[in-house]
């Protein structure tokens, strides 16, 4: 009697693709799919997101997350891109990952868990302890440098300030012109940010401004 050939496992992701500003964008990070599919993923699904990590309440992520299923695989440039919370938060929001039974896959995270699971004893509990240990504090550096860009920051605004230099956020004037002769022009919402090269919700709001008469 022949032998069956063993199928290797079908490998399936999720990847979140995050940037903090609407001003931002996304195309560095969406080599990702193509370097996951050329590993032998199977992409599930891609979640594309311009929000702050310090917010728990990021639409996308809580899609991703709620679209997991058992034995998938969560992809993401960096540990930032996932959370820049307080390490209780981040924490919470991964062990959300881990319930749904998924797992991260972020470069510069040394990912124990095949090894621990074939392992047995003590060395299964310090293997795991060890991927505790190098995720708690790949979560913490990402706060900390949160943290850090938020000092400089107003650090920098107030030494503006003092030297009579700050003059506040600047509008994207011709961003904001843009929009408004296209929408004047009749296009819909989503032909005014294609050709205008700026996110929906950055339409509505320059549009709701206009309409009211308010300085851009």
């Amino acid at each position: 009697m022949n032998k069956r050939e063993s199928i290797p496992a079908l490998r399936v992701a999720r990847i979140y693709l995050r940037v903090s500003t609407e001003e931002q964008d996304l195309t560095r990070q969406e080599a990702m799919v193509d370097q996951a599919k050329a590993a032998g993923f199977y992409i599930a699904g891609v979640y594309r997101e311009k929000a702050s990590g310090a917010r728990a309440d990021r639409p996308e992520l809580l899609r991703l997350i709620s679209d997991l299923q058992p034995a998938e695989v969560v992809i993401a440039e960096k540990i930032d891109r996932i959370s820049r919370l307080p390490l209780s938060e981040a924490e919470k929001l991964v062990t959300s990952i881990r319930e749904k039974g998924a797992r991260l896959a972020v470069p510069g995270i040394v990912d124990l868990s095949d090894i621990a699971a074939d392992a047995e004893g003590v060395a299964k509990i310090v293997l795991e302890s060890v991927q505790e240990m190098l995720l708690k504090l790949a979560l913490q550096v990402a706060r900390d440098d949160f943290e850090d860009r938020r000092e400089r920051q107003r650090q920098g605004i107030e030494k503006a300030k003092v030297s009579g230099k700050y003059v506040g956020r600047q509008a994207d004037t011709a961003t904001h012109e843009r929009i408004i002769a296209l929408r004047l022009g009749g296009n819909s919402i989503a032909r005014t940010a294609k050709l205008a090269g700026c996110s929906q919700s950055q339409v509505k709001r320059v549009w709701a401004q206009h309409a009211k008469g308010e300085s851009l």
